[in-house]
């Protein structure tokens, strides 16, 4: 009989891996480092023995588990199991993660992008639950997003739907690896706000936060800008809010577009909360369509760190029951 349900969301940093029973409450949870510049058969390798310690620890047989699902960041074909890109991983192209992991499993695995994932997650167990036309975005070093539209998770043609932070929101701005420029995830990204930060130092700006860096500025980070704004910096304030005035700009776009109930905003930069999220809504209010924008809300992403073990968990719980 399978009582277990294990979900994987592999990282740049760290893979967050947890057994979860059928009422999705967490059996085992670990989070170990990636390796990704040890390379893809080092990262797979990795993964199967983490999941075998898990079983071991717990004592858990392969016949007791229903499946595993995987989210895992790029381009990827979910049908057939393929990470196809992944930016952050050196040499990741073209990786059958499924093939990898049958070797070592009896039971099934499915794959999706990580961003869709976590989406799963607040949508069955987080900020989304009770909806059926929702936006997941998620801040971090990049933008990604996930969309639900009437009940069904949108996925496109090359299951590459909902790139919102390659939306070009300036006609010849910051050069952006997709090979394009001006893209929405160069600006309000943890990377893209303290980009803006420190070229207005560069121009002369100044800022507390020189006082904890010195010269180094390589070490500012996203939340020192928010503790700097708690301080009320001038210039952290100026940098939080022009980073929250584009992405509502961007949300007004995704909003007229989509007519979500509810735009979730996730990733380790919503740590911002409403130091962000106030001049979002204000800029979404000003800019998008009236009638969409007054019944869409603009919330914080509610599950943390575990929505994306928890979200991979329930989607491939999901595609048994398909």
């Amino acid at each position: 009989m399978s009582n277990y349900v294990i979900g994987i969301d592999l990282g740049g940093t760290n893979i967050k891996s947890a057994i979860f029973n059928m009422n999705f409450h967490i059996v085992h949870e670990r989070s170990d480092p990636t390796g990704a510049a040890n390379g893809p058969a080092h990262v797979l390798n990795r993964i199967q023995e983490i999941v075998q310690e898990m079983l071991l620890l717990e004592g858990i047989d392969q016949s007791s588990i229903k499946c595993m699902g995987m989210g895992i960041p790029g381009l990827l074909d979910p049908e057939e199991g393929l990470s196809i890109f992944s930016p952050n991983f050196p040499g990741w192209e073209n990786i059958h993660v499924l093939n990898a992991m049958k070797e070592h499993f009896e039971f099934p695995v499915f794959i999706d992008n990580d961003v869709r994932v976590n989406m799963y997650g607040e949508w069955q167990f987080g900020a989304g639950m009770g909806y059926q036309n929702l936006v997941l975005i998620t801040l971090g070093t990049g933008l990604g997003s996930g969309i639900v539209n009437d009940g069904k998770v949108i996925y496109g043609t090359t299951s590459s739907a909902g790139e919102i932070g390659h939306m070009n929101m300036f006609r010849e701005g910051r050069p952006c690896r997709c090979g394009s420029s001006g893209c929405l995830g160069r600006y309000v990204s943890a990377v893209g706000m303290v980009r803006t930060f420190t070229e207005k130092l560069e121009q002369g700006r100044s800022s507390i936060i020189t006082q904890w860096v010195g010269d180094d500025r390589t070490a500012i980070t996203a939340q020192m800008i928010s503790e700097a704004y708690d301080l009320e910096d001038a210039l952290a304030v100026e940098v939080m809010r022009e980073t929250g005035e584009i992405l509502g700009f961007g949300l007004a776009n995704v909003i007229n577009l989509l007519n979500p109930e509810v735009v979730i905003v996730g990733g380790g930069m919503s740590a911002a909360g409403d130091r962000l999220l106030e001049t979002v809504r204000d800029t979404v209010n000003k800019h998008a369509l009236a009638l969409s924008s007054s019944v869409c809300k603009i919330v914080q992403a509610t599950l943390g760190r575990q929505a994306g073990m928890i979200g991979a968990a329930a989607y491939a719980n999901n595609k048994m029951s398909v």
